[in-house]
This record gives structure tokens, C-alpha cells and sequence, in this order.
């Protein structure tokens, strides 16, 4: 079975713009397309394989479910990470310097960012929570 392109008609003069030596990849919604366009063109009165056309539509579904899953993990892993920032406010930080000062304070507030969270203590200095730091 022939599947058109599923990409915009640019896409051929995008493609010969990347570089031939990087790896081809399919992301989700390349991924989704490939299938929804092949679930188009098949004859559902004579489909050449069942199993194979039931096989992609399983796979569809394994990789919304994935989606779904991904998402809430990452919603749940945002509120774990508040509540143990707002459990640190009030706490006593101490921690030396990169100037090698040794350095001690209360957290006034907390902030998540990439890769962790900042705790700013009373004096105005934002600390990056992490290796090194004590929390008393």
C-alpha cells in the first residue's frame, strides 16, 4: 500500500535543508499522522492484513495512553515539589560559598525552576538547593 506524504508540500525543501548525517526520528505527532494516514487509505471492506491493521491501531492507543500518563507525572511531580519547597520555609540553610565564605540563614521562600528549586534566604542571597546544602 502507497501512503502519500503526511507533511506540508515545503516539507521536501525543509528536509533537503537538514543535515544528512543526523538520525531520522519521528516524534508524537509525526508518529500519529503516519498511522492516521495509513488507517485512512486502508479498505476497510478488504484490509490487506487484519493483524497489521490492528496492531497500528493498538499502537495508537499504547502511545495516547503514554501521552495521558506523561502529562500527569509531570503534574504530580510540580505539586510534590511545592509541598517540599513550602516545607522548607522558616527552616535554617547553611552552605559555603564558591568564594568559600561560609554562609548561614532562614529561608524566607522557595521557587521551583529548571532542574530544581531556590530557596532566598532572609538577607536577600538565593541559594540553589542541592548537593552541599544543609537544612536544619
Amino acid at each position: 500500500m502507497n501512503v502519500d506524504s503526511v507533511n506540508s508540500p515545503n516539507s521536501a525543501a525543509n528536509k533537503s535543508s537538514e543535515s544528512s548525517s543526523t538520525p531520522a526520528t519521528v516524534d508524537y505527532n509525526q508518529f500519529l499522522q503516519l498511522l492516521i494516514a495509513q488507517m485512512k487509505n486502508q479498505d476497510p471492506t478488504s484490509p490487506t492484513d487484519m493483524s497489521q491493521y490492528m496492531s497500528q491501531f493498538a499502537q495508537l492507543s499504547a502511545v495516547e495512553q503514554a501521552m495521558q500518563t506523561n502529562a500527569k507525572l509531570d503534574t504530580l511531580l510540580s505539586s510534590s515539589a511545592l509541598a517540599q519547597a513550602e516545607s522548607l520555609v522558616g527552616r535554617t540553610v547553611s552552605f559555603t560559598s564558591s568564594e568559600g565564605e561560609d554562609i548561614k540563614g532562614k529561608i524566607m521562600s522557595v521557587r521551583i525552576i529548571q532542574g530544581g528549586a531556590v530557596a532566598t534566604l532572609e538577607n536577600g542571597v538565593d541559594v540553589q538547593l542541592g548537593p552541599g546544602i544543609t537544612i536544619s
